[in-house]
């Protein structure tokens, strides 16, 4: 336990990133509570003496968020407004060694698997018995579930196995008692994360066990809604399909990142798959389970993307017509694959082709918003923003997907809530509607 003192410490939890970093926050947090501190996230408040930032090193937007975060907090702590500052996370992993020389106001650094070290160094125990636990800084009704760590993977771009090593599969007992501690506390809609979902289960039952993992976790009473993100297309375990077909809580939507069509990208990529595999395992999805709505995920810019390859990539998504669709510029990442490859695209033509690409997606957008107009839909309400409610659908995952906004004036739902929404009108990427039951 830890020393205690005359002042209370009091620290305060940083997260920049992804879910799955959110959710090692929130398990910090939690050990650190059992420890008897005083735990805020990602305060605005001045009070804490102690600051842990869990930082990104995804590419390269997220790491200068994380750095420029870092050196807020050095100059906080330098002029002797904090006592304490401790960063870990991927950022941490990646690069400690190099910015434990340009940053020395920071204490010490952390690896993304070190959490007993960061806790040591707080004076404080890990306690086992607190797996399945966790405190969650999400809206009540929701919750990630990190079912693996790291990915055994070798796309090309890619620096996560650097920062987060190799897969390493929860056990599905362990999962479904998470699921049920958290669905006690009120929890509804469970997100299910990792770097790769498909391979779950390979390296402890030595076969893919998801669909499995699937079945377990919709036993769990008062879990209603669960999600799948992040699953890798190549030798994609179609039996995924036949669940979310047959169990109503598994929402009828899939993360499922392909990040170009062009097979030549591909390739460069490592993404072991092409793009006429690729649209046979969409339409598949679609056969196998009606009104999916797939979400996905473009990088343009790749090392040695021609305009026609980019063409390829911009008819391929106008023909597969995507529910929900997010764009990224390739990152020269070094340690990685395609680092030993000449980063040729400029810039700005990046931004270009992102721009172009979401432009397409915008219109689909708006087409498939419009054919939800007259249509009663069920919406989990997230919170209340200025005049309207604001849900969202089994095919909307929280922050990056669609929204229904309901008039507060003329509607009334408790946050939390299921509630049956009239849709009365489309915009690009919002319903509007109104509460009929």
């Amino acid at each position: 336990m830890k020393t205690k003192t005359t002042i209370q410490d009091k620290v305060n939890v940083i997260t920049l990133g992804c879910s799955k970093n959110l959710v090692d926050s929130e398990n910090l947090i939690t050990q650190l509570k059992a420890n008897d501190y005083e735990v805020a996230h990602d305060s605005n408040a001045a009070d804490a003496n102690i600051v842990i930032i869990n930082t990104c090193g995804f590419i390269d937007l997220a790491k200068q968020e994380s750095i420029d975060t870092i050196l807020q907090y050095a100059e906080v702590k330098k002029e002797g407004n904090i006592d304490k500052l401790y960063v870990t996370g991927c950022l941490s992993e990646r690069y400690k060694k190099d910015l434990a020389l340009e940053i020395p106001q920071v204490d010490a650094w952390f690896g993304t698997l070190e959490l007993p070290g960061l806790l040591s160094r707080l004076n404080a125990d890990y306690q086992h018995d607190l797996i399945g636990e966790r405190f969650i800084t999400t809206p009540p009704h929701y919750a990630y579930l990190k079912i693996s760590e790291g990915c055994s993977r070798t796309c090309a771009f890619c620096a996560i196995p650097l920062m987060r090593g190799k897969h390493v599969s929860q056990p599905i007992e362990a999962l479904v008692k998470q699921a049920r501690s958290l669905a006690k506390r009120g929890v509804k809609e469970l997100m299910l994360i990792a770097q790769e979902l498909t391979y779950y289960g390979l390296d402890i039952y030595k076969k893919r066990a998801l669909p499995k993992l699937l079945r377990e976790l919709a036993k769990v009473e008062s879990i209603e809604w669960i999600r799948l993100h992040y699953a890798y297309p190549s030798k994609f375990p179609t039996e995924i399909f036949d669940v979310i077909a047959e169990q109503p809580k598994v929402c009828n939507y899939l993360d499922m990142p392909l990040q170009h069509a062009a097979n030549g990208v591909l390739h460069r990529m490592r993404r072991q798959i092409t793009k006429e595999e690729t649209m046979d395992l969409v339409r598949l999805a679609k056969e196998k389970v009606p009104g999916i709505a797939i979400r996905t995920t473009m990088l343009v810019g790749f090392p040695g993307e021609t305009e026609e390859e980019f063409q390829e990539l911009c008819d391929f998504v106008a023909e597969m017509k995507f529910e929900r669709m997010g764009v990224f510029q390739y990152s020269h990442e070094e340690n990685t694959i395609a680092h030993a490859l000449p980063d040729d695209v400029p810039d700005e033509i990046k931004a270009e082709r992102a721009n172009r690409l979401m432009e397409i997606q915008q219109e689909i957008s708006l087409q498939k918003n419009q054919e939800k107009v007259n249509q009663t839909l069920k919406v989990l309400f997230d919170r209340k923003e200025g005049a309207y409610f604001v849900g969202r659908t089994e095919f909307d995952s929280p922050e990056v997907d669609n929204e229904v906004l309901v008039n507060a004036a003329e509607n009334y739902v408790r946050i939390g809530d299921f509630a049956e929404v009239l849709i009365t009108e489309a915009a690009d990427y919002d319903l509007f509607g109104k509460i009929v039951k």
